[in-house]
């Protein structure tokens, strides 16, 4: 029963896959946005050397992470919000309801599309890095491996609950990024902001921050030791875990009635 909803699964991410690499312009779009992010923000701080715990790094070195997590954290919340608000409003959820496919099937392929466009981001990006700016590569294949796949479950988990609170598809693209946008900013993803400072404070309390704080721990090269951030990943599986319950309570089939 588990492999054939296992492959099920598989089946569903590869017609979502399908319908993803059909939109030439949308794709374009999603793979190109983090690199430009990376090019524009580089380039503003001309690529200076920044104080990491250990030692002195180009900024390329701490940026690159932040943007794998700005690239994560924008498949697997802001566009899997968004993908789930539109599926629900159409009536396509609704649907599915009615055919022989299992809703669980239907949600899996979504947000298991969500997470591959997310691991095509992060080799993007890394590659990008590694290229152009000599970031050096990570010695901590398993830490950068785990905090990923535990980075894009919580996300995951928190891009589903956040389709349960946007009202409509009108609304879906302000409020997801509404709420990631600000986030990002105060969590360091664009600019480093001291754990010390109002900003840092307010942010350690959400899951960008702590994301954020693991991949730096990941590919700073002055890290010893396995470089797995149990606290942060143990704050990220509370998160993740949290949203799941409430999506559980809170999703909806049908849409809103207007």
């Amino acid at each position: 029963m588990a492999t054939s909803a296992f492959t099920s699964i598989a089946r569903q991410i590869g017609y979502e896959q399908r319908s993803f690499w059909r939109n030439p312009p949308a794709v374009g779009f999603t793979l190109a946005f983090p690199l430009v992010f990376l090019v524009i923000f580089t380039a503003i701080y001309s690529n200076q050397s920044i104080q990491l715990p250990g030692g002195i790094v180009k900024f390329a070195q701490y940026f690159v992470p932040s943007i794998i997590s700005f690239g994560i954290i924008s498949a697997c919340f802001a566009t899997l919000a968004i993908v789930l608000t539109f599926s629900r409003e159409m009536g396509l959820t609704k649907r599915v309801r009615g055919t022989p496919l299992r809703p669980s099937i239907y949600l899996g392929g979504i947000i298991g599309n969500a997470g591959l466009v997310a691991i095509i981001l992060t080799v993007l990006v890394m590659a990008f890095g590694l290229t152009v700016y000599g970031v050096t590569f990570p010695d901590h294949a398993v830490a950068l491996v785990l905090t990923i796949l535990v980075g894009g479950f919580c996300f995951s988990a928190c891009g589903t609950l956040m389709s349960t609170l946007i009202p409509n598809e009108d609304a879906a693209v302000a409020i997801a990024n509404f709420v990631m946008f600000p986030l990002l900013f105060i969590s360091g993803n664009f600019a480093p902001v001291g754990l010390g400072t109002p900003l840092g404070r307010i942010s350690s309390i959400f899951p960008v921050r702590h994301f954020n704080e693991a991949l730096a721990d990941v590919f700073n090269p002055f890290t010893t030791g396995h470089a797995i951030s149990g606290d942060h990943l143990g704050i990220m599986l509370a998160w993740g875990t949290g949203a799941i319950v409430l999506s559980v309570v809170r999703f909806r089939w049908e849409p809103s009635s207007r």
